[in-house]
């Protein structure tokens, strides 16, 4: 029987920019009906390689076949013409927009020159009932959580007549239902031939839903394989370029501690986002937060730092009354919030390395008195180190560095303010197996050196494994707090989040 031909070939691809070797010579093959699942860590060129094909950048080097056609797309329309729909890890949409808009923005039904209102709406409605979600499609985008966003974007471009379909990190937004939900539509559009192109740093999400799998690291090809012929522990040997024990993964849980209450929060809470609350965090210590997607876990996060103004109960620091009533107000009392949502509230994109990192150190200080270039350099010069953030160039453009080392980049910028206490929301979503394990490895370290660490994380496994106590939340209300002992395990806490209480 004949084997398959590609829809998409790529051949010899070549991609760099100032400083940076972002692909070198990339083979990539996708067949029709199949879900090709891209891996490596971050920095390993996955991104780099969906916006050369997509036609966010040119290539240096190399040719791309579409259908046996060589194809060279000068813009992502181009692309999404020649049927290539994409849907990137963070979600690009205009929020001031009706979901409905949003999906048919650019071709919207027309009659006479004019929108049909209603034909669009009931379009949109049927779209979104096939990713089985029963929303007001006439609603503003901004009415809805980034799950029910980035449902939205699938169904844009599911709408539009695909070929192929990247989904760049689809489901770092969703709950485990809502992963359900995707995977089903993806097995149907599979049926109907479409090739799907999956990047994902979920391994079990990656074995569950792929086909084949073509592994990059360092901006070069490793390897292509069957899914199901090649184990977990060898994908991420061939993504990392060694052994998976040369992590140096955390092992046991954490040692609990008798330290003094740095912050304590009693009956805090605000209308509509979480229900009154207590909790305390002593030095040194990291308290997880566990729950669902929509939980209230960034509720917390943001009224302890000042972000969102509680309505109810009262906050206290090393035992004195204080309210946080803006970020400023915490980071005078030396509490940092690193957020999930990077694009949006860390990153300035247009920034250098170096400016992004003293950001945080300039606004303490006041624009009036600026940081000496010299004090700059050496701050930079040992959080790169530190955290081991790639390009290890102070002067790149942040925009132009991998999602882990932008996350690494964000860490930076507070540590530099030495925080008595650090709230990480999500720090490592989206990010690889490496970057991951050394963020984790940053967190137990700021802990032993008496540093208090807010962490708040969807991999039930991560909170476990740093985690001194675990604030459980369900429908936004915090409904235990357990300490994390010997007879704690996942299966433990998914039982507390489903019930509302410790079995």
């Amino acid at each position: 029987m004949a084997a398959p031909v590609p829809i998409l070939r790529m051949r010899g691809i070549s991609k760099e920019f100032p400083g940076v070797k972002a692909l070198s010579g990339v083979d990539f093959r996708l067949l029709p009906g199949e879900v090709h699942a891209l891996m490596g860590e971050n920095g390993a060129g996955k991104s780099t390689l969906i916006k050369v094909l997509t036609g966010v950048y040119d290539i240096d080097a190399g040719e791309i076949e579409l259908g046996g056609e060589k194809v060279a797309f000068a813009s992502p329309l181009a692309a999404q013409q020649a049927g290539i729909s994409t849907v990137y890890q963070e979600v690009n949409l205009c929020t001031n927009l009706s979901v409905a808009e949003n999906i048919f923005i650019g071709r919207e039904p027309r009659r006479l020159g004019r929108i049909q209102w209603g034909r669009m709406r009931r379009r949109a409605a049927e779209l979104l009932a096939r990713l089985e979600l029963d929303i007001d499609v006439s609603a503003p985008l901004s009415a809805y959580s980034l799950a029910v966003q980035q449902m939205v974007a699938i169904a844009r471009a599911v709408d539009i007549s695909a070929r192929v379909l990247i989904l760049d990190e689809p489901t770092s937004s969703l709950d485990t239902g809502e992963v359900a939900q995707l995977f089903r539509v993806m097995r149907k559009l599979k049926e109907e031939g479409i090739a799907i192109l999956f990047v994902s740093h979920f391994l079990d999400q990656v074995y569950e839903i792929s086909d084949r799998m073509t592994i990059l690291r360092n901006g070069r090809l490793v390897s292509e394989h069957l899914t199901s012929e090649l184990g977990q522990v060898e994908l991420v040997g061939k993504m990392i370029g060694r052994e998976l024990a040369d992590l140096e993964k955390l092992e046991g849980k954490p040692l609990a501690r008798e330290t003094k209450a740095l912050m304590e929060a009693e009956d805090l809470g605000r209308a509509g986002a979480v229900e009154p609350f207590t909790l305390t965090i002593h030095e040194g210590e990291v308290v997880g937060l566990a729950g669902l997607l929509g939980s209230g876990r960034t509720e917390i996060a943001r009224l302890l730092f000042g972000a969102d103004h509680a309505g109810t109960g009262s906050l206290k620091i090393d035992g004195r009354p204080v309210s946080l009533r803006t970020p400023r107000a915490a980071m005078n009392h030396r509490i940092a919030f690193c957020s999930e949502n990077r694009r949006a509230e860390g990153l300035i994109p247009d920034l250098t390395v170096r400016e992004n990192l003293i950001l945080a150190l300039q606004a303490a200080r006041g624009w009036s008195r600026p940081i000496p270039r010299r004090r700059q350099d050496e701050l930079v010069e040992k959080y790169v180190s530190v955290l081991k953030i790639s390009p290890a160039n102070p002067e790149q453009l942040i925009r132009n560095l991998s999602g882990g080392n932008q996350q690494k980049v964000m860490l930076a910028r507070w540590l530099i303010l030495e925080p008595r206490l650090l709230i990480l929301d999500e720090p490592t979503r989206g990010i690889d197996v490496g970057a991951k394990a050394e963020i984790q490895r940053l967190v137990a370290s700021l802990s032993d050196g008496g540093m208090a660490v807010l962490f708040i994380s969807a991999e039930l496994e991560e909170v476990l494994r740093l985690s001194h106590k675990i604030g459980v939340l369900r429908d936004r209300r915090l409904v235990a707090e357990l300490d994390n002992d010997d007879d704690l395990t996942t299966d433990v806490l998914m039982e507390t989040i489903a019930s509302g209480a410790r079995a």
